[in-house]
């Protein structure tokens, strides 16, 4: 009997069929659970990256259009989220690119954009939406009122709302760790407001500065809901480009509500009419600073999401909680904002609780790398094994093939 029939060379041992091909995964399309150190390391800095600059631009440019004569809160409302089109880079780039760079010679299933969706995740990032932005009016009404120092850490409050819901909405653990930091960014708030009554700017009325604070309280508050829940649903989603696919839907919800009310209002004949004859740096400038307002808004809530993604609700709003303080500096070299005696203890205050949590989450990761190394090397056999045991197995096919023969 002929043998050959019976050895299948490993060259033609090829599965053809859908369910075995292989489907293409970078740091965009892979599960988190599946990122390599470096790769999720990298992930985790990009979208620090975008959410510190687009933080910090944007509250210094919003700011900007308040101070030259800009005057409607509903276009600085709808910048925050018409931006939305550009989240498509992010969601489409890495689809393409996979495209014309194939693995080994071979073209490999790439997931599709938008593909994950149902029914009920399209519903929830709808209703996710319209709350983000009555967030971003709420946001703009309290910035219209506020020095840009203040409005900033006004806002840290609402980091003690965000464990509370994390506690209630994802079990969040409450530990020395994160407790000692949202006590210190509470005491930084309440000495804010112990000094706030000296930061009011000239012409401001009582009835004004409390709309604008209480107005930002509600930002802060519906954004430390946001938080959490997100966290909540971004358990179930399969990778970081799903994340910004949701991202995309809910900034588009809140982009449609955003333009409906300022059509009803007639937001954009105020806006034509604000860019000519109100902002006082002519319409040019005008336009450039509303353009770059929608980029930077966008950088930062990008940044927001994919830091809930790879880390959790909490430790995102810690890092952008503590970004405030750069909204501090940024008001004070930019604007003239005074910062003296209590701000400035409350500043420390926020710096200090950011930077013990993180070198808390330093030390942490370093014990459960430690760890994890350690349980692995118990699992994986000594070299001198591993080559005897593929000895033994070339020896056994030997046998077996001389048996055939």
């Amino acid at each position: 009997m002929n043998n050959s029939s019976h050895s299948i060379s490993p060259k033609k041992a090829r599965v053809h069929g859908p369910e075995h091909q292989q489907i293409n995964h970078s740091i965009f399309t892979s599960n988190k659970s599946k990122l390599n150190g470096k790769a999720y390391k990298l992930l985790l800095a990009i979208n620090y990256i975008c959410l510190f600059v687009g933080s910090v631009a944007s509250s210094l440019l919003l700011k900007f259009y308040f101070n030259h004569k800009g005057s409607s809160r509903w276009v600085s409302t709808w910048v925050q989220s018409v931006g939305f089109p550009l989240l498509l880079l992010p969601i489409y780039l890495p689809y393409y690119l996979h495209h014309f760079l194939p693995k080994n010679g071979q073209i490999l299933n790439r997931r599709k954009p938008f593909s994950s969706f149902d029914m009920k995740l399209l519903g929830l990032s709808f209703g996710i939406g319209l709350m983000l932005m009555i967030s971003n009016l709420c946001f703009s009404w309290g910035n219209s009122y506020l020095p840009l120092s203040t409005s900033s850490l006004v806002l840290s409050s609402q980091l003690v709302f965000i464990l509370l819901l994390s506690v209630i909405i994802v079990k969040q653990k409450i530990t020395f760790l994160n407790l000692n930091c949202v006590i210190l960014l509470t005491l930084s708030c309440v000495l804010l407001a112990l000094s706030s009554k000296a930061d009011r700017p000239e012409g401001l009325t009582t009835t004004k500065y409390l709309l604008g604070f209480f107005s930002t309280v509600c930002a802060g508050l519906l954004f430390a809901l946001y938080l959490p829940l997100m966290e909540k649903i971004y358990s179930k989603v399969d990778c970081y480009a799903m994340v910004m696919e949701m991202q995309f839907v809910m900034e588009a919800t809140a982009t449609a509500v955003a333009t409906l009310a300022m059509a009803l209002a007639g937001g954009f004949k105020e806006m034509r009419h604000e860019s000519i004859t109100v902002f006082d740096l002519g319409p040019t400038k005008y336009w450039v600073m509303i353009c770059f307002n929608v980029v930077t808004w966008q950088l930062s809530f990008m940044g927001a999401a994919g830091m809930v993604f790879l880390t959790t609700s909490l430790t995102g709003g810690i890092c952008m909680t503590a970004l405030m303080a750069m909204n501090v500096v940024g008001g004070v070299v930019v604007y003239g904002d005074d910062f003296k005696g209590q701000k400035v203890v409350s500043t420390l205050l926020c710096l200090w609780g950011f930077c013990s949590y993180v070198y808390g989450m330093y030390l942490r990761m370093t014990q459960d790398t430690k760890e994890n190394n350690s349980r692995s090397g118990e699992d994986t056999p000594p070299l001198g094994l591993q080559q005897e045991q593929k000895k033994s197995l070339l020896e056994l096919s030997e046998i077996v093939t001389e048996d055939h023969h």
